[in-house]
């Protein structure tokens, strides 16, 4: 083999190198298509993530209004039970008793639940915890001390359910200075 033939074919040899690397501009676009191709799978998987944790979020909800129902499924059927009872009765007495029987049953299924009733009756107004419809003039109570509960308010955990309504205590008007 003489010296140009090798001279040839390193130079065959050299170019068949270079047409083998990629050019800068075919490097930029095969990165541009693997970082394209990495955005859209990550985006598929976040969806994924969204559409699966609404569901679970959805059967989370699901569950917990079937627990508490169970807890007052069986206030709602003694309920059914006293107003039938009371129909067939003329001892009042008697229906008195089991309404409040059906009374201590939710009272018992609420705190199963975490559900607190708020005390209110001599207790200080508290705007966050406590809905005043009423004040009431009273020379024996401070002012803003509450008097009266009309429906009672509820707390579940640490979070306010629903406000009571009370009846909250004023000072009575002074007296008029008497022209003498």
């Amino acid at each position: 083999m003489s010296d140009v033939e090798t001279k040839n074919e390193d130079e065959q040899g050299a170019e068949a190198e270079a047409a083998a690397e990629p050019s800068p501009l075919e490097q930029a676009e095969a990165e541009r298509d693997r970082v394209k191709d990495q955005l859209l799978r990550v985006a598929a998987d976040f969806d994924n993530f969204r559409k699966r944790t609404k569901k679970d979020l959805e059967l989370t909800e699901r569950k917990a209004k079937e627990e508490v129902l169970r807890e007052l499924l069986p206030v709602f059927d003694n309920l059914e039970r006293a107003v039938t009872a009371a129909r067939d009765t003329s001892d009042v007495a008697s229906v008195v008793s089991g309404i409040e029987m059906v009374l201590k049953l939710f009272e018992d299924a609420s705190g199963r639940i975490g559900l607190e009733r708020l005390t209110s009756v001599g207790e200080r107004f508290d705007p966050s915890v406590h809905d005043a419809f009423q004040q009431r003039e009273s020379a024996e109570h401070p002012a803003g001390t509450i008097l009266a509960e009309f429906q009672s308010g509820y707390r579940l955990g640490d979070r306010l359910v629903r406000p009571a309504m009370v009846v909250v205590s004023k000072r009575p008007p002074e007296p008029a200075p008497e022209d003498g």
